[in-house]
């Protein structure tokens, strides 16, 4: 693994075709502004380097994933409507084009703005220990990705209530809804987002776009439209048009694993 950036308390790492992003705040990996502005500095890049396939989003230390929006600097002046940039709170609000798979390692606490992050990405892996709540409702502040996102998620009276009444959820509810994927013992969460991302960095590199924006696109619309909209996508019609679905072919027949050429 090569060290590439440490910036704002966000510190990357590549492996390979496999990004990691740790927000390393101490002590309990909250985001300020500067720290927002570097997360949407540093998912741009993933996004636009052809080199990089998948990406782990992870929090420093043992107790926090990240408790979201630094408070302190809030009372400091910073303003909930500030230019966190353009993927909004930390990267993942609202991210632009960003069809590359993402795996959360939720290694302890995961709330507000931390908790939105999670929400951010594909497959989520979470400690035993980790908790997860979105306590905005207690300061009078909307959580607005949360709002958006979780309702589809998780059935929509569970998610009401987390929204207005604050409260925390632990791991075994959350894999009991569905929030998280996996459920690991405490310090296993980075190892096991690692195992999945190195599955997923050998696979079609042009799948994985076409699977994103087919969900995005689709998660509204009705079955037989959606078909409609397959067949508009770009990155659909890349993997139709492809060498890659080719080889595939040839692999399977020749009883070999496929080389991806990702074209």
């Amino acid at each position: 693994m090569v060290q590439v950036n440490e910036a704002a308390g966000v510190r990357t790492a590549v492996d390979g075709a496999v990004l990691e992003v740790t927000i390393d705040r101490p002590k309990a990996n909250a985001i300020d502004l500067p720290a927002s502005r570097r997360l949407n500095e540093v998912f741009s890049a993933f996004r636009d380097d052809p080199a990089l396939r998948v990406a782990i989003v992870t929090g420093g230390g043992e107790r926090f994933f990240s408790a979201g929006w630094d408070l302190k600097a809030a009372a400091g002046g910073e303003r909930s409507d500030s230019d966190w940039g353009s993927g909004g709170f930390g990267g993942l609000n609202h991210p632009r084009n960003l069809d590359k798979p993402l795996i959360a390692a939720i290694n302890g606490i995961a709330c507000g703005g931390g908790f939105e992050i999670m929400l951010g990405c594909d497959i989520i892996v979470a400690e035993d220990h980790a908790r997860f709540a979105l306590p905005e409702i207690n300061v009078g502040v909307l959580a607005d990705a949360g709002t958006i996102k979780l309702r589809r998620r998780i059935p929509y009276h569970v998610a009401v209530e987390f929204l207005m009444t604050g409260r925390w959820m632990d791991a075994a509810e959350a894999k009991h809804w569905g929030l998280v994927n996996h459920v690991v013992a405490r310090g296993a969460a980075l190892a096991k987002a690692r195992e999945i991302a190195r599955q997923l960095a050998a696979g079609p590199p042009l799948l994985f776009p076409a699977i994103k924006q087919l969900l995005r696109h689709s998660e509204m619309v009705a079955e037989h439209p959606a078909f409609e909209l397959h067949d508009s996508l770009d990155a659909v019609q890349k993997v139709l048009r492809s060498e890659d679905l080719k080889e595939g072919a040839r692999a399977f027949s020749e009883k070999r694993p496929p080389s991806w050429q990702g074209r």
